[in-house]
């Protein structure tokens, strides 16, 4: 495969890379000096779906949260990571996120995938999964 063809590619992946990782990038940020009741009702929301989660401090999930989200868009946005790479990334964090809002009681109308007025803001990482999914096939065509 060409230089030009590896350009090409890269190209099309920014405008996904920048808005994914930026996001993602104050996401963790704004997470890294969450106070003390922010972090219990973050953590509390977590532990709920996945009970394994409640064996940790609220304040350290917080920071695993946090770093977690910020190695996230170091993926996406450092071009030396490859795309599979960050593509992988992102689709495992949106997939457990995604996974709150299936789990979680009150996130989805009864009987139904659409999001509730409440489950919205977890709603939105379907979109996050499919950039992480679009990341990783793209690099399975230049094999091909």
């Amino acid at each position: 495969m060409g230089s030009g063809s590896a350009w090409r590619s890269a190209a099309r992946q920014l405008p996904l890379r920048l808005t994914v990782g930026t996001f993602f990038l104050n996401s963790g940020l704004a997470k890294r000096d969450a106070d003390e009741a922010a972090a219990e009702q973050l953590h509390q929301f977590a532990a709920t779906t996945y009970p394994f989660l409640g064996k940790l401090d609220a304040q350290r999930f917080v920071r695993l949260l946090s770093t977690g989200e910020i190695a996230v868009a170091a993926a996406l946005l450092l071009p030396v990571v490859p795309a599979a790479v960050a593509g992988a990334a992102l689709t495992a964090f949106s997939a457990g996120t995604l996974g709150l809002y299936l789990r979680t009681p009150g996130m989805r109308r009864e009987g139904s995938l659409r999001p509730t007025d409440q489950g919205i803001p977890l709603a939105k990482d379907v979109w996050m999964l499919g950039i992480g999914l679009s990341l990783i096939a793209e690099c399975g065509n230049k094999h091909r």
